[in-house]
């Protein structure tokens, strides 16, 4: 089958021919004749299959009675709007418009968020017939009062499985309420899970599905291939295969926006050109980036989920797992960026230990076995047998600076005890309390058993000035026998009152035995 008998009018066939298409893909052999009857459509196919062509051909062949070259706006109503998820699938359904309308006197235009809305507010009042528009941007056009969707003829909804799980639902609910009851529904997605198909219940009329491939299905021209790694060494072993294979366009996918923002700059300082594209960069970011991607200048492209819906890049060999996803549909949206149109292309997957149930649902949605290969040093058993070394190593450490300190604090004690106890003895002999010491040393003693310390006299002895501790009256005839060439300047009597101060804690006066006794 050819396109000339899809009933396509010749400047529809004239955009096409200039393409270099002469030949339908089944999914658009099977939606376009149904589109142009009128039928309500939902549409499932693989992505890289020729999806966004199969409802835009058929799209402007249903517009192309009411096109005309009026300079009014009023001439130009919306009379169709295409419903996407991101501003990448935006700019890739708006390509597609323009490339197969160009002969065509229809006005289009696409409008999403993360850039200015008044320039797509002027292009809105100078009336177009085809919109393309993300949920959230168009709603503020809406309160804007810059739009106006009564007059909308056809509504079809991309990637309508990604729009529910970014929770899109209450927005296209309100979007539904603005649309005229009756128009043509077209549903498309790569996937269609059982909870798409509840909604289209609702929102189609009667549909047609029309599925070429099984739900959940990836391309049979792409090998996968799975690398065990441990999660520490995941950017390691990265950067050993763009490296090490002389891999030149790279699109790496991370699960979070600060994760994608990080691995790129650890490959940059691993001399790899990379950049990020996610949902916090601005639209010129995320075009610049997406723009050097495709030119070459930069070999890796790290990417969010959400950010690389509809990426269309020709020919993309390379796409990485550097983190599974936690939906293992979303295995199946990665992966499609590649083996696109014919083209072969590997699917590289990163899995670490705590990932190996993400693996599991990958495999059982898509009922086989992802081949399993280590790479020589980056295996889980490497960094294993690296990781006991280390702790062997470090025990050895461990018990040799334990002995070495035991050692040393031995020979301390046997040096400085005998030390201590002469210096003891000294202070005893010189206050006269040797006795008082060895009975304090014996109430120590028995403390130890009873489990009550002795009073500390710190504590519980009133404190005199200029009396130091461990100190005679020697020290009085000592100075006294001092020349006056040889006086030191007191540091502990100076200009101190001897006065006793009261001690921290006075113990409690104990009754006398007369007292008890009365």
């Amino acid at each position: 089958m050819s396109f000339t008998q899809l009933n396509l009018t010749l400047e529809i066939l004239r955009a096409i021919a200039d393409q270099g298409y002469t030949d339908p893909t089944p999914i658009q052999a099977q939606a376009i004749p149904r589109i142009l009857e009128g039928r309500d459509i939902m549409g499932a196919a693989q992505t890289g299959t020729g999806k966004t062509a199969s409802f835009t051909l058929p799209m402007l062949n249903l517009l192309q009675p009411g096109a005309n070259t009026s300079a009014s706006p009023a001439r130009h109503p919306i009379r169709t709007l295409i419903l996407v998820p991101t501003r990448e699938l935006a700019i890739q359904v708006h390509e597609s418009v323009k490339t197969y309308g160009k002969y065509l006197p229809l006005r289009y235009a696409a409008v999403y968020g993360g850039v200015d809305m008044e320039p797509q507010a002027r292009e809105l009042r100078a009336g177009i017939e085809i919109l393309v528009a993300t949920p959230g941007r168009l709603l503020d056009h809406v309160q804007q009062k810059t739009i106006n969707l009564s007059k909308v003829e056809i509504l079809i909804l991309d990637e309508a499985d990604r729009m529910l799980d970014m929770g899109f639902l209450p927005d296209i609910k309100r979007i539904l309420a603005l649309l005229p009851p009756k128009r043509q529904s077209l549903m498309f997605s790569a996937t269609f899970s059982d909870e798409i198909k509840k909604l289209a219940g609702k929102l189609l009329r009667e549909p047609v599905l029309v599925e070429v491939a099984k739900r959940n299905t990836i391309a049979e021209l792409i090998t996968h291939v799975v690398h065990p790694v441990v999660r520490e060494r995941k950017r390691e072993l990265l950067a050993h295969l763009i490296k090490s294979q002389d891999l030149k366009q790279v699109l790496v996918f991370a699960r979070t926006k600060h994760g994608a923002s990080r691995l790129a700059q650890q490959l940059e300082r691993d001399h790899i050109s990379a950049t990020a594209i996610h949902g916090d960069k601005t639209q010129p970011q995320r075009t610049e980036a997406l723009t050097k991607f495709k030119q070459g200048e930069v070999r890796v492209l790290v990417a969010t989920d959400v950010a690389a819906r509809g990426l269309d890049i020709e020919e993309l060999p390379h796409v990485v797992n550097f983190e599974l996803p936690t939906n293992p549909e979303d295995y199946v949206h990665r992966i499609g960026r590649t083996g696109r149109a014919g083209t072969r292309g590997d699917a590289v997957s990163l899995v670490c230990e705590d990932e190996a149930e993400l693996l599991k649902g990958i495999e059982k949605l898509l009922k086989f076995k992802l081949e399993s290969k280590t790479i020589s040093g980056f295996g889980p058993e490497t960094s294993a047998a690296q990781g006991e070394a280390a702790t062997s190593q470090g025990k050895i450490d461990h018990r040799s600076t334990q002995s070495t300190g035991k050692k040393s604090a031995g020979s301390q004690s046997r040096g400085l005890q005998p030390r201590k106890l002469e210096q003891a003895n000294s202070i005893m002999s010189s206050n006269g309390t040797r006795g008082k010491t060895a009975r304090n040393s014996k109430e120590y003693a028995g403390s130890r058993k009873t489990g009550k310390l002795p009073e500390d006299p710190l504590f519980t002895q009133p404190y005199t000035p200029g009396v130091f501790s461990g100190e005679s009256s020697d020290r009085t005839s000592a100075k006294s026998e001092t020349s006056p060439s040889e006086k030191r300047f007191d540091y502990f009597g100076h200009k101190q009152q001897k006065k006793p101060i009261p001690a921290l804690f006075m113990p409690p006066r104990s009754q006398s035995k007369q007292e008890q006794e009365g």
